[in-house]
């Protein structure tokens, strides 16, 4: 089976949601999985449920999580460095996987913590039968081209604007 490209993006909620829902998809029917976030800590919820199940890998880099505008230039050179370092990781353990997921991978190339070139090669050259997902805003050009699935989530109405926090098991 060729595996193809999908792409969630956009400012509404869900993307991350999505690819959780396709990693436990996949691993019900018996694939391998890797699950690779940038700018999360690895606690939230979903990915709590998701490592209980045995196909699904999950790959973090706690050294420099939250929200890039907020790290300081020493935070923003150490996560160049260590997303740099993850993203590699995650695209070499990807031969011997059926899914790989790369969850606000989309933000980490538009802030410049991941080559995004060396993103899109890896996509042209991927295993034949890699499924792959990509999340976050503003995906470019060039890798909503080379996408085979691009579904937006956008916000019509969100609780957040009206002062209403994330909530656990809901938002994250």
């Amino acid at each position: 089976m060729k595996g193809l490209v999908h792409i969630y993006c956009g400012d509404g909620k869900g993307k991350t949601t999505a690819a959780s829902g396709l990693a436990a998809r996949a691993a019900g029917a018996g694939k391998k999985v890797i699950f690779c976030q940038f700018f999360k800590t690895g606690e939230s919820s979903e990915i709590k449920a998701l490592r209980t199940l045995p196909a699904i890998e999950m790959f973090h880099c706690k050294t420099v999580p939250g929200f890039y505008y907020k790290m300081t230039p020493e935070q923003k050179q150490q996560a160049q460095k260590d997303y740099s370092a993850l993203c590699q990781r995650a695209l070499q353990a990807a031969a011997g996987v059926d899914v790989l997921i790369l969850d606000e991978a989309i933000s980490a190339c538009n802030y410049g913590v991941i080559d995004e070139d060396m993103l899109r090669e890896f996509i042209r050259n991927k295993p034949e039968g890699l499924e792959m997902v990509l999340t976050g805003r503003d995906p470019s050009p060039a890798l909503l081209e080379l996408a085979d699935y691009v579904t937006e989530m956008r916000k019509i109405k969100h609780p957040f604007d009206q002062g209403i926090a994330a909530r656990r098991g809901i938002e994250f």
